[in-house]
């Protein structure tokens, strides 16, 4: 059982930084994929970023590309995603997810049903 914990979510303004980091159970956490994902109200969960086990691979939604960076580090058990330049259209709650098989293809990072465990989500709020 994996679990995760996503922490620094807040209220901010537009053109602001925030930093999330999820930090995860288990002796084996390097060796699985993450990936950060949001939902805004009324709206499916979306991919926003993902990295692979080593950290050597990352991915980005378009709308995210150049504002966020999403890290890891696996002596620590983390996963962060670092956020600058954030818009209203950002706002939503920010879930974190392990997939405990390597991502062969890059499509299946942006798939929630290929992540097997999620955190409780924090809360990102942007005003404008």
């Amino acid at each position: 059982q994996v679990q995760l914990v996503e922490s620094g979510g807040g209220l901010v303004q537009a053109g602001e930084s925030l930093r999330l980091s999820c930090a995860a159970s288990g002796r084996t956490f390097s060796t699985y994929t993450m990936g950060w994902f949001r939902q805004a109200p009324a709206k499916e969960r979306e991919f926003v970023a993902g990295i692979s086990w080593s950290g050597g691979n990352t991915y980005y939604a378009d709308s995210v590309k150049g504002r966020f960076t999403i890290s890891r580090d696996n002596a620590k058990n983390t996963v962060d995603l670092q956020m600058n330049n954030l818009k209203p259209e950002d706002t939503a709650v920010y879930y974190c997810a392990a997939g405990t098989t390597i991502f062969r293809l890059t499509y299946y990072f942006y798939t929630p049903a290929n992540y097997d465990y999620w955190g409780q989500g924090t809360q990102v709020t942007v005003s404008s």
